[in-house]
């Protein structure tokens, strides 16, 4: 079966806040590595797509400007995102993104953005305009993948109320100063705030969305089933972050 990965990058112009669009790039290489077709597509404020036709929607970061700016437009497509996930698009959120999934943002002057409401957590600001800034290492369960995650963290928000963690925090900050753990995933979204971007730091993570992504139209398809590929960057990477901040690395 010839598989295709059709991908809708959500407000691709403003929210790209931490480069983001690696993201992106690592997918299209590792698939066509893989003779799987991808397809990237765009989707800006007041354009008209319908999130259904594609098997991953993806969402970046951005400030609270840009996140204001936004939320008319993101809440406008609510009902067209639900139906996407609920016929098994995977969505891929990234910081701003993984807020505006929740309840709420309470941005740095107070302001209240409301979120897509679909889960429970919810979004403050950190005491007196503080952010969990730093390098981040965190040991997640990706539906039987064990895996160490490793990225970078700057975010103002404090996110609570998250009822299932992507991951274990072994060093740095997380959702919260003092929560231990970081992002969210359900089978259905990963949100998580490491930047870096995300996937060029963890082929593990970036295999594991194709193969998310893949499911909507073979629900079969099994990671065991993408073939393998080299990693010596990316390995010799993170070596050297797991070294900087003593943390024994298992994969």
């Amino acid at each position: 079966m010839k598989h295709s990965l059709r991908v809708c990058w959500l407000y691709h112009d403003i929210m790209d806040l931490y480069g983001d669009k690696g993201n992106m790039m690592v997918l299209k290489k590792r698939c066509e590595d893989r003779d799987i077709d991808f397809v990237l597509d765009t989707c800006g404020i007041g354009e008209k797509k319908n999130l259904c036709d594609y098997n991953l929607i993806f969402l970046g970061g951005g400030d609270d400007k840009t996140q204001f700016s936004l939320i008319p437009d993101l809440l406008s497509r609510k009902e067209n995102i639900k139906q996407a996930m609920d016929e098994n698009t995977f969505v891929l959120l990234i910081c701003g993104g993984y807020q505006l999934f929740g309840q709420y943002y309470t941005a740095s002057d107070n302001q209240k953005i409301d979120g897509l409401k679909f889960y429970d957590y919810y979004t403050d600001t950190g005491a007196d305009r503080t952010r969990c800034v730093g390098n981040i290492i965190i040991e997640a369960d990706l539906d039987g993948i064990k895996t160490q995650i490793v990225g970078f963290e700057n975010h103002g928000g404090q996110t609570k109320n998250v009822s299932k963690p992507l991951g274990k925090v072994l060093s740095g900050y997380g959702n919260t100063f003092d929560s231990g753990y970081e992002g969210f995933y359900d089978g259905k979204i990963l949100g998580t705030y490491l930047h870096g971007p995300l996937l060029p730091k963890n082929p593990v993570v970036a295999d594991f969305v194709i193969t998310k992504a893949l499911q909507k139209d073979d629900p079969e398809f099994k990671f065991e089933d993408l073939k393998p590929l080299e990693n010596p960057f990316d390995e010799a990477a993170r070596d050297v972050l797991f070294k900087r901040l003593n943390v024994e690395k298992t994969r």
